[in-house]
């Protein structure tokens, strides 16, 4: 299964953060130095150690429901065993919130043709063992000594209080060869009256130091006590979620539009509010009967799906109410429905995504919050008010996954669908907005931009999203004679019959005016009615935006002329694949880039401990012993094990063995001993990667040059590969908040992304967004290879502050730097390859690398004397 961009790059994160602290024993340092180049936005910190264990290492990745969290704690396995662990078969404990998630995890796991068993069978060659933590006395020493060992529970199930809890942390005989073979009890083991350790699975887990993953149990981490943390004594804690705890170290977070643009997730999310849960079931059948028949014309299979919210059983519309209502008052054949509540699981053993399941509605209460996936789910329908109901978010949840991962043809099986029992548009559309914030990791602006009214359909065109009302219900008519007559004449007043009134505002106004027609209220209702005006004005002013009329932003891309065809150019093009050989490279590594002798202390002091301490388990953790280990494993293995740790895509592996065993070679020949290397041969792995990846890299620099610089005629901009800014999914992690108000950017005023009040970066845009030439400008968004314009440089890619659309029609690109960088080596390849780009456009596109004076003209000047 291939991996995500954003997937590869938390595990790359992930990996360095690891590597860094296996090196430094700093676990705060490397995360300051990992998370210090990326974007975490709001969940920035310092990184908060553990209070008993400050030595082990703890992070966390966000992604937001969807994400895939779980394919990538399968792949943690042998990145922790590998990165921090040393450990070719780890020992992993993976906490789940719930029984439900366990079991499915388990069973998941244990299937050899799932997704998730297949990441862990072809890292381990085949060797992976997978228990549930009801099964633990089963586990056996060759089990963890021979296979990557991963063990499946609960929080809940740790907790001495429970009665599985007591299992864990219980003498078992079962488990008695695995303690047979100490010399010296290691401390931190829970002892028995007699003072022996008991043969528990806690002082099994103690011994092995175990990888934890954490699939977002949110409380598994800080909600085990500090004697339980000791008690399983991880070696690392790796935490995935969509809602990260104060408490949590983020080390890298995903936007849902990130996951929007990997064709993950389904958005925006087509919001429509009813009156009565029937007017609610009737919009939600009559939306599913649209996409049903739009579904007929996708070349892969998709049957549409609605998931039905209904109350509890001491309420009006119980799961058997709806029930009733759809077959009768509906019509809808009944074996095309399914009940999942606690007492009825009528999907049990029935495949969803078969063609020949008749499944178009299931209705449940809550028990679809964890682990039901879906994709064919398009439609959520609650038929109780969202703010009072539970469990909205984890069941909005499941209808956002994307059939097949994959953009569908018809745009409208590209949203979600929500309808809801409330009168009110606004505030349905609050109460959904703090759901996906609070619930499944959406940030604020990213909720309330994926959030939209349905369009009017008038004679086969579309309408258009109208702009959402405003009301509030008071208990008399408002007083509105003090009510300046501009503000008087927005609002509208309708009595009730019952003495009191309702007041709808049904246009734009500004927050003044928000604040006079709020202030009819109580005083403890203002400030969500405040919310509803806001939450309106940004609506209202995205929809005068650019982004929103669809006009078209084209940026022209930089292409190579590749076996006489135009090819988006890209860093990896520029290195010929068929001259380039590893093997024309020097196959030694020097004493700075690896050196067991500075090192073999370290090793000799590690293994040692374990030889006094963990006299049992020193085959287990480093797979030999110190002496004899010549015998044990020679050149030919050792070269072996190596090719598989410095696996990669862009290295023919017949190259690769053959420098590795040269290396290797040479390194013995250089006196080196066999057992030396072995004892250190996760260093080396690392350290050879490292060197192929420099000569690598050195080739692509020289390549860059050949490529782009002097080849006449190979390199084109041209806009019939254009880049497409894209409304709805520019999201960043701050939005612009000052006080100057920017007239022509292309999203709006309120989506300026990653752009402070004050400073030159500023100026530059208020500069920009002055020139009378200019249609448009965008913020460009640095490192969003989807989401923003980006040019090659030799080692990775060149994001330009901000793009602009001239008014005739040129696509203009600015790069503001300030006088500390601008003789930087790397701004000066970033401003060749920008003149370039503008150069090979024929006229259709300029650069300019900005400064705060250049040749005696300011920022302003520099633009408009570009421009011409």
């Amino acid at each position: 299964m291939r991996l995500k961009k954003y997937q590869q790059d938390a595990l790359d994160a992930l990996k360095s953060f690891l590597e860094k602290t296996r090196e430094t024993h700093d676990a705060g340092l490397s995360f300051k130095e990992v998370t210090g180049s990326l974007d975490i936005g709001r969940y920035r910190s310092e990184y908060k150690p553990l209070i008993d264990m400050p030595e082990v290492p703890y992070a966390c990745i966000r992604i937001p429901t969807g994400g895939g969290k779980t394919i990538l704690g399968a792949h943690t396995v042998k990145l922790a065993g590998n990165s921090y662990l040393e450990r070719d078969f780890p020992v992993a404990l993976w906490l789940v919130p719930s029984n439900t998630i366990r079991t499915q995890t388990v069973e998941a796991l244990k299937n050899r043709q799932h997704p998730y068993r297949k990441v862990l069978d072809d890292t381990f060659d085949g060797r992976v063992r997978v228990f549930d933590i009801t099964e633990f006395p089963n586990i056996r020493p060759t089990d963890i000594s021979d296979s990557a060992c991963v063990v499946v529970s609960t929080i809940q199930t740790l907790r001495i209080a429970n009665t599985e809890g007591r299992k864990v942390y219980g003498h078992h005989e079962a488990l008695e060869p695995h303690f047979s073979r100490f010399s010296t009890w290691p401390k931190g083991l829970e002892l028995d009256e007699k003072g022996t350790p008991k043969y528990s699975f806690a002082n099994l887990l103690h011994l092995h130091s175990p990888l934890l993953i954490v699939d977002e149990a949110h409380n598994a981490v800080t909600g085990l006590t500090r004697e339980m943390q000791t008690r399983i004594n991880p070696a690392c804690i790796i935490e995935f979620t969509a809602t990260p705890k104060p408490m949590s170290n983020v080390l890298f977070s995903v936007s849902a539009s990130v996951l929007k643009t990997e064709k993950m997730i389904k958005l925006p999310i087509v919001l429509t509010a009813h009156t009565s849960w029937q007017a609610a079931v009737s919009g939600a059948l009559a939306e599913r009967a649209r996409l049903a028949e739009k579904a007929k014309n996708e070349p892969q299979y998709i049957r549409p799906i609605i998931l039905f919210q209904a109350q509890n059983k001491d309420q009006e519309v119980t799961a058997e109410v709806l029930r009733q209502h759809l077959i009768e008052n509906e019509q809808i054949p009944a074996e095309r429905i399914a009940v999942v509540t606690g007492e009825q699981r009528e999907l049990d053993s029935i495949n969803l995504f078969d063609p020949n399941c008749p499944i178009e509605y299931v209705i449940t209460i809550k028990a679809l919050k964890e682990g039901w996936d879906c994709s064919f789910a398009y439609v959520f329908c609650s038929v109780a008010n969202i703010r009072s109901a539970t469990d909205v978010e984890q069941l909005l949840g499941r209808v956002l996954r994307m059939p097949y991962a994959e953009s569908r043809r018809e745009k409208i099986l590209n949203s979600a669908y929500a309808h809801v029992c409330e009168p009110n548009f606004m505030q349905a559309a609050l109460d959904l907005k703090d759901k996906l914030i609070e619930g499944m990791g959406f940030e604020a602006e990213e909720a309330e931009d994926n959030l939209q009214m349905p369009e009017l359909d008038l004679q086969g065109g579309s309408a258009g999203p109208l702009y959402p009302t405003v009301s509030f219900e008071l208990e008399a008519p408002p007083d509105l004679g003090a009510v300046p007559e501009d503000i008087k004449k927005l609002v509208k007043v309708e009595e009730t019959g019952r003495g009191g009134a309702v007041v709808r505002v049904e246009e734009p106004v500004s927050e003044y005016a928000a604040n006079v027609i709020a202030s009819f209220a109580p005083e403890e209702k203002q400030a969500e009615i405040k919310r509803q005006f806001e939450f309106a004005r940004h609506k209202a002013e995205f929809m005068k935006t650019p982004a929103a009329k669809n006009e078209p932003f084209p940026v022209p891309q930089l292409c190579l002329f590749v076996d006489g065809e135009l090819e988006v150019a890209e860093p990896d093009l520029f290195l010929d694949f068929r001259s380039w050989n590893l093997l024309d490279y020097d196959a030694a590594l020097t004493a700075d880039e690896f050196g067991v002798e500075e090192r073999f202390q370290s090793f000799e002091v590690d293994v040692e401990k374990e030889k006094v301490v963990y006299e049992h388990l020193a085959e287990n953790k480093r797979q030999l012993e110190l002496s004899g280990v010549d015998t044990v494993w020679d050149e030919r293995s050792l070269t072996v094990w190596l090719d598989r740790q410095c696996r990669d895509s862009y290295i023919n592996q017949t190259q690769r063995l053959e420098f590795i065993r040269r290396l290797v070679k040479d390194l013995t020949g250089r006196g080196f001993p066999i057992g030396a290397l072995v004892r250190g041969k996760y260093r080396l792995a690392k350290a050879i990667t490292l060197k192929i990846s420099k000569y690598w890299e050195e080739a692509k620099e020289k390549g860059f040059q050949a490529c782009l610089f002097k080849n006449e005629g190979g390199v084109e901009t041209t806009f019939d590969y254009a880049f497409n800014f894209d409304g709805s999914l520019y999201h960043g992690s701050n939005y612009y908040r000052g006080s100057y108000k920017f007239k022509k950017h292309y999203f709006g005023a309120e989506r300026i992304s990653n752009l402070d009040n004050t400073g030159e970066e500023f100026e530059c845009a208020q500069a920009i967004d002055m020139q009378e030439k200019i249609k448009y400008w965008v913020r460009n968004l640095e490192s969003k290879p989807l989401l923003s314009f980006r040019l090659p440089l030799a080692r990775g890619w060149f994001y330009p502050d901000f793009v602009a659309l001239l008014k005739d029609g040129r696509v203009f690109v600015i790069e503001y730097k300030g006088a500390h960088l601008i003789h930087d080596p790397r701004t000066e390849q970033k401003n060749s390859i920008g003149q370039l780009w503008g150069e090979k456009s024929n006229g259709k596109a300029l650069f300019l690398m900005a400064e705060k004076e250049k040749g005696g003209l300011g920022v302003y000047e520099q633009i408009r004397k570009k421009i011409g």
